[in-house]
């Protein structure tokens, strides 16, 4: 891999001991820099700070948000449920108009920074055994290092499809410092492992630092048997049934709840606990959120923030095919149309499209150009949504898959399911995962498992290639996967391009 050097200086891991709490001084060496390896395992502290580390990369997607576009605004225009009025941002339209190539940045940043991550992991699972410490500890730590390297895995495998699984350090003299691609069938069976090695580590049920819990691992393991039953790997019942019971156990454990107000959903208080199963990190004055200018209307005058870029809003036919009784459209929930202007808080401003709420910083936005906004990976309404969605596939719909799904409908304030089909409460699901996930990185993934895509007119489900976006184009199966990125594909020959590309 590009930037693998024989001896790894630990600047990462220095910053990850940070964790958003100010600096830490857990060091007495005077110059971190010159750490290695060899020179660095050898403390229970260095143990803590090697698996921060491992946490750096989940930021990096979510922090590249600016005129250049947002890496993270990938898989939303790939929905073709999202627009944007960036013109500068060629990236996004690449994605956007199914014109995308092997040279487009957000694939390449994603693909560096999650081996980035997946190096960090595969040095603390190694190094971490051999250091003398309380054994206890040491199990925890090494549960997050292996839930970390599967979370990096899951979104390889789904984004590129056959990769380069690499389970150890890589130096100069490794045979897989120029890897070929494995079977995604082999990546699945190390993320599941993974899965089963923190689920077991002993790590709370829920962490409000934000670090890795049983919470978070339960959910993702759900998520991951959810994926392997559908496509591609089509695993089916089996699957199904493993994510319905995974996903019942973090239901069962009374440990999470949904937020009463989709307020809490952006609320810097409510970082990590109730709803927020597991989180990136995000502090203000420390590390703040960066995507704030990148999802307000472009140069509209409403924001403490320099850059109002208009990077990503939604996409009003998809806004429009909401129930007009649910909540989650109304304005100031999920979306918003008008603000006041930042001079003139007393004016108000008509922002000419519909912009994203439930990632939005008021106090950010309004005063301190600073946000303190975490942002979501693992929801509990997306574990009630897959719990309804599993057991629905294993025994059709009955009384806990109806209370699963109506949790969420009950607080868009829309009637309750009842009565339906397993068909008809299938598609019912499907519907309500596009509409209460929707902009959270979670709805192409869902398109390629299922192989659907919504339709906002007819408000139905479509066959995902052959799909036509409202705006005109059509997906064929070159869009079920992005494409390894060119730079990856010239420093390592023994990589073969995806198809299509």
């Amino acid at each position: 891999m590009k930037g693998i050097t024989k001896k790894y200086r630990l600047l990462a891991m220095i910053a990850g001991t940070l964790w958003l709490a100010g600096c830490s001084d857990f060091l007495d060496e005077s110059d971190p820099s010159s750490f290695t390896v060899e020179n660095y395992f050898t403390k229970p502290e260095h143990a803590r700070s090697s698996v921060n580390a491992i946490y750096l990369a989940m930021r990096d997607p979510i922090m590249n948000s600016g005129f250049g576009g947002a890496d993270w605004s990938m898989t939303e225009f790939a929905t073709g449920l999202a627009s944007t009025d960036l013109g500068q941002a060629v990236n996004s339209y690449f994605v956007k108009d199914l014109r995308n190539t092997s040279d487009n940045a957000y694939s390449r940043d994603y693909w560096a920074s999650y081996y980035k991550g997946i190096a960090n992991a595969n040095l603390s699972i190694t190094k971490i055994p051999t250091i003398t410490m309380d054994a206890t500890e040491a199990t925890k730590l090494l549960g997050e290092a292996h839930f970390l390297r599967a979370w990096y895995y899951f979104n390889l495998v789904r984004l590129f499809g056959s990769i380069p699984l690499i389970t150890e350090p890589i130096t100069l003299e490794s045979e897989q410092l120029r890897p070929t691609q494995a079977n995604p069938d082999d990546v699945y069976n190390l993320i599941v492992e993974d899965l089963k090695t923190a689920e077991a580590a002993g790590l709370p049920w829920a962490d409000a630092s934000g670090k890795v819990s049983t919470g978070a691992v339960k959910s993702l393991l759900a998520k991951v048997y959810l994926t392997m039953a559908g496509f591609p790997l089509q695993k089916g019942a089996e699957y199904y049934d493993l994510a319905s019971k995974k996903s019942k156990e973090v239901i069962d454990s009374k440990q999470f709840k949904l937020f009463t107000t989709y307020d809490d959903l952006h609320n810097p208080t409510k970082k990590n606990i109730e709803e927020n199963i597991f989180m990136i990190q995000f502090r203000t004055q420390i590390l703040p959120g960066s995507w704030q200018g990148f999802i307000i209307p472009y140069n509209k005058n409403i924001s403490a923030y320099s850059d109002e870029t208009g990077g990503l809003y939604a996409n009003a036919d998809f806004v429009k095919s909401f129930d007009p009784a649910d909540l989650r459209a109304k304005e100031k929930q999920f979306f918003f149309t008008k603000f006041t202007n930042q001079s003139d808080r007393n004016l108000e401003v008509n922002l000419g499209g519909y912009f994203i709420y439930k990632h939005f910083d008021v106090t950010a936005q309004t005063t301190t150009a600073n946000s303190d906004l975490n942002w979501p990976v693992i929801r509990y309404a997306d574990v009630l949504l897959m719990y309804a969605e599993a057991s629905n596939e294993v025994s059709g719909p009955a009384a806990d898959a109806y209370d699963a799904v109506n949790a969420t409908r009950t607080r868009a304030q829309l009637p309750k399911l009842t009565g339906l089909s397993k068909d008809q409460f299938r598609e019912a699901v499907w519907k309500e995962r596009w509409y209460e996930l929707c902009y959270e990185n979670i709805t192409w993934f869902d398109m390629v498992r299922l192989r659907k895509a919504f339709n906002v007119t007819s408000k139905t489900f479509d066959n995902y290639v052959g799909h036509k976006f409202s705006y005109g184009p059509v997906l064929t199966e070159r869009e079920l996967l992005f494409p390894i990125p060119t730079a990856e594909l010239r420093n390592n020959t023994n990589l073969v391009p995806t198809p299509g590309y």
